[in-house]
């Protein structure tokens, strides 16, 4: 998940360089699937707590993510660490909030539905990315941009819908703001794109270790084994695997990034499925499939349009 937010914050990823040699390309793609394939434990990890409840997890998750982050801010920036900080200015804070609602609901999401349901309402962050810089930015649609939005919006629904029958609505509804969150999140970098947004992760994570401090000031003791599961999901597995994101995004353009991105959604269920047999029902693998699809669909038509400017050395528009 942290994956498409470290994308949109903009680490300092330059373009991809010109005529990039296949040997490198090829390097780079293993290493979105290695990172991927690390960050969609995320969903397991969440079902292998004790007694932990959302609260105490985010406290200690964020906490790890805070360090994290911040070691990797001081090490980029070095001796202008403070002043490049508070750069960010009020976008950056405001993104920072984004960012913190998104990741108290994606809590509350996983601990009141279905990983699959949470992972697959979340692949719908691009086109929900379109439509509020639609809306706010005034950026154009093309229309095969609305039609896999639509199909997108379609597939969520059923997944929505679906949660009525199984008493999962308000998870749902959680994954939804989780999405929403996120794709804000997006568009405020956009808004601002001369900003490196990088410490609106780490303000995010000091609002919401403050915020779950606050919901249990009377008790943040949980096990040494949910302590360690907390680091191992924030500071380890998404530290690590954004660091190789971060090497790969260099030599990728951007619709071949979203596909990549889009193993974490997909396979996240099944490392759930597997170890602890939680099975989504009919409607929501229809509703995920869909979601997927559209998303695939989407970037594998972006990639083939815009492979020209791959050969020439410049970005594909996120």
């Amino acid at each position: 998940m942290v994956q498409s937010v470290v994308y949109a914050a903009g680490m300092r990823i330059p373009p991809p360089a010109p005529r990039e040699a296949p040997a490198r390309r090829g390097f780079a793609m293993m290493l979105m699937i290695v990172s991927s394939v690390l960050i969609s434990f995320g969903g397991l990890l969440s079902r292998l707590f004790e007694d932990a409840d959302p609260n105490q997890i985010n406290f200690y998750r964020s906490l790890s993510v805070f360090f994290t982050f911040s070691l990797v801010f001081l090490y980029n920036h070095r001796g202008q660490s403070v002043q490049d900080f508070r750069k960010v200015g009020w976008g950056g804070v405001l993104a920072s909030l984004c960012l913190t609602v998104a990741g108290i609901a994606f809590m509350q999401a996983l601990a009141h539905t279905t990983v699959a349901n949470t992972m697959f309402t979340l692949a719908a962050i691009p086109f929900l990315t379109a439509a509020l810089a639609w809306a706010f930015l005034r950026e154009h649609l093309s229309l095969l941009t609305v039609i896999t939005m639509c199909a997108a919006a379609l597939g969520v629904a059923l997944m929505v819908v679906d949660g009525i029958g199984l008493g999962s609505v308000f998870g749902n509804v959680m994954a939804l703001v989780t999405a929403l969150g996120f794709s804000a999140f997006a568009v405020i970098v956009r808004r601002n794109r001369h900003v490196d947004m990088v410490p609106a992760l780490i303000l995010s994570a000091i609002f919401i270790v403050i915020i779950s401090a606050a919901l249990r000031y009377d008790d943040l003791n949980i096990s040494w084994w949910d302590i360690g599961l907390c680091i191992l999901w924030g500071g380890v597995l998404s530290g690590i695997g954004n660091c190789m994101f971060i090497v790969a995004s260099r030599h990728l353009v951007a619709g071949e990034l979203t596909l990549f991105m889009l193993l974490e959604f997909a396979i996240s269920p099944f490392w759930v499925w597997l170890v602890v047999h939680e099975t989504p029902t009919q409607w929501a693998l229809a509703g995920g499939t869909l979601v997927i699809l559209a998303v695939a669909t989407r970037a594998l038509l972006e990639m083939k349009g815009k492979s020209g400017l791959l050969k020439r050395g410049r970005p594909s528009p996120v």
